[in-house]
């Protein structure tokens, strides 16, 4: 009895208790508030009839879009009420719209989503971790480092995800920026404006490089909403974080502002980021040998060595042997 008494009271049993129980109170509350249960009644019925006319519209288009169109409405719908909760300081959360924004996520409540999913992830990790840690140690030390090693491990997996993220849709508007460059060039020799100039290229480029025809069909929104081209050009740059289409933003505003030549500007820029690309190319390329040497020592070379030297070993084992 007495033994049963201390394990009851036994300060890690409690800590295990409060981990699982605030894990699974967690998981309830989202699942609540993504499946609308907490909602009144009259709210939850508008919430199907508008399900009802998305599906509706959805029925001739493209459902893809559509089912994810309604996944970020639940995650808006449920990172609603932690708003307050998980929002850092005005400095931290610019930053996250930032970084939201170069990976493609431009909707408003971008950045309290992340921070949801990065707490959901966070507890998800702290779960896995108390339990690998029950059933592969115990109660002990090993335990709360485990524990302690999902709760991070948990935290960090988004933000590396959007980091990656970012990345390769900066690379990949990097690449495909001086096509865009040249096709805005001919369209501008042409005789287009900038905007016609701009609508042309974001339809063009929609088919080869998506993200590009994607960043400029927003800025042509934008223009058409009454936006200042200035504004727009800006805008464009700070969106896609890339430092080429910064200083094209840069060139166009002063070109529009002092009446130069814009063919001539975005000219000279696109054969400036074809050379760059290809000294990035070039750099790549000098850094192949290098990055080859561990291969080649770890894989290559005692393969080689076996092969060269072991019949000579094997002969010289025998001689000696025979001796």
């Amino acid at each position: 009895m007495n033994l049963l008494l201390a394990v009851s009271i036994d300060p890690i049993y409690l800590i295990t208790g409060s981990i699982f129980a605030f894990v699974t109170v967690g998981m309830w509350f989202v699942i609540n508030r993504v499946t609308g249960d907490d909602k009144p009644r009259a709210e939850a019925r508008l919430d199907m009839m508008r399900k009802r006319r998305a599906n509706g519209q959805a029925a001739g288009g493209d459902n893809a879009k559509t089912k994810n169109e309604a996944l970020t409405a639940y995650l808006e719908r449920a990172a609603t009420p932690l708003a307050d909760k998980v929002s850092g300081n005005e400095k931290e959360m610019g930053q996250l719209r930032e970084k939201l924004m170069n990976a493609g996520f431009r909707r408003e409540a971008a950045p309290v989503v992340f921070k949801t999913i990065q707490l959901g992830t966070a507890a998800f990790g702290l779960f896995v971790g108390s339990t690998y840690g029950f059933f592969a140690n115990g109660f002990g030390q090993d335990m709360i480092i485990k524990v302690g090693g999902g709760l991070i491990i948990g935290f960090m997996i988004p933000k590396l995800l959007l980091d990656f993220t970012a990345k390769k849709r900066m690379e990949k508007i990097f690449l495909g920026l001086p096509d865009a460059l040249d096709l805005m060039v001919v369209c501008v020799e042409a005789g287009l404006g900038m905007d016609q100039a701009l609508r042309k290229v974001a339809e063009e480029m929609e088919k080869s490089h998506k993200e590009i025809g994607e960043e400029f069909g927003i800025a042509n929104k934008q223009l058409q909403l009454g936006r200042t081209r200035s504004e727009v050009l800006q805008a464009l740059g700070f969106r896609s974080g890339v430092d080429d289409l910064k200083q094209l933003a840069s060139i166009l505003i002063q070109a529009d502002k002092f009446g130069s030549s814009i063919a001539s500007a975005l000219r000279v820029q696109s054969d400036a980021m074809r050379t760059r690309r290809r000294q990035i190319a070039e750099e790549k390329a000098a850094k192949t040998a290098v990055k080859m040497i561990f291969p080649l020592v770890l894989f290559i070379f005692p393969g080689i060595f076996v092969v060269l030297v072991g019949p000579a070993g094997i002969s010289m084992y025998r001689n000696m042997l025979n001796q």
